[in-house]
């Protein structure tokens, strides 16, 4: 199958694409022009105009992406998620599934301004959330654990000074997370601000690909490894967790040392990241792969 046919695909599907509920347009402008992008996590973003077109990574299960699609629809959970343009994931001439999704502002990483005491309260209402009765498929069990698994294959195959202390240290986590202790909740499965948009609503979850259900400590994990780790300021990480707490968040004790909750969890998403900026994205990486890998050597 050839890029143009794809490309060709892309473009009638994002010119028949109507968010909200808006007429069809006839066509792409100049000013609409479809870009695709990569994403580090290995899927594929189409863009024109106010559509987004995702391609998702050629492991997606259809029918684990459906039940995924079907429960961010939920009564329990819409109000918590941008809500996807077509609810059923169609498959793209080259064998990917495709879902499509207004275009919002996500949140940039790297920014000074960013809303954490409202991301807390978002993620703590998503763990809070009992939508079991409403589901027409079960949502599949948290993906932590496997996304440890993946990095320590990259790392394995890496040609790098820190590699084996990096695959000692993998394995190691690997095989505690594996047998870590199970609290299950709804969760994001992959939480982190480049998860979050601004719509005119207010705060809201994006990326539906890890969706799920198992220990919400995972989701705090990446902020609470990136404080460890230095990476993340204090103000930043206190001003998150109260407000998760205060708004009930189950992941961690109202009061007290959170922490022996997070470890592991925050363990394995320092691993991860620092994989990742060693390996998915080295000349693009967000993360400060210095202070990951001398957090990775402290473990």
């Amino acid at each position: 199958m050839t890029d143009d046919r794809l490309a060709s695909w892309l473009t009638a599907l994002v010119e028949t694409a109507a968010p909200g509920g808006a007429p069809a347009r006839a066509g792409l402008t100049s000013q609409e022009a479809l870009v695709r992008r990569a994403t580090p996590s290995g899927a594929e973003l189409a863009l024109a105009g106010d559509v987004v077109v995702k391609l998702h990574h050629p492991r997606t299960d259809a029918a684990a992406l459906t039940a995924r699609l079907d429960a961010v629809a939920l009564p329990a959970l819409a109000p918590m998620w941008v809500q996807p343009v077509e609810r059923r994931p169609l498959p793209a001439p080259d064998g990917r599934l495709a879902s499509v999704w207004p275009r919002v502002e996500v949140l940039v990483e790297g920014a000074d301004d960013h809303p954490w005491a409202e991301a807390g309260r978002l993620l703590a209402a998503l763990h809070g959330a009992e939508p079991d009765g409403a589901l027409t498929k079960p949502l599949p069990a948290q993906g932590g654990p496997a996304r440890v698994e993946r990095a320590l294959t990259r790392m394995r195959a890496l040609d790098h000074p820190a590699r084996p202390a990096l695959v000692d240290l993998g394995g190691r986590l690997l095989a505690d997370a594996m047998t870590g202790p199970v609290r299950p909740t709804v969760v994001h499965g992959d939480w982190h601000l480049g998860q979050l948009a601004r719509t005119r609503d207010g705060l809201r979850l994006l990326d539906v690909d890890d969706l799920g259900v198992g220990d919400p400590a995972w989701d705090l994990s990446r902020p609470a490894g990136f404080w460890a780790a230095g990476v993340l300021d204090d103000a930043a990480w206190e001003t998150f967790l109260h407000a998760y707490r205060e708004a009930g968040g189950p992941a961690v004790p109202a009061h007290g040392d959170p922490w022996p909750h997070l470890d592991l969890p925050a363990r394995c998403a320092v691993f991860v990241a620092t994989v990742r900026a060693l390996t998915v994205q080295p000349a693009h990486s967000g993360d400060p792969a210095d202070a990951l890998l001398e957090a990775c050597a402290r473990m």
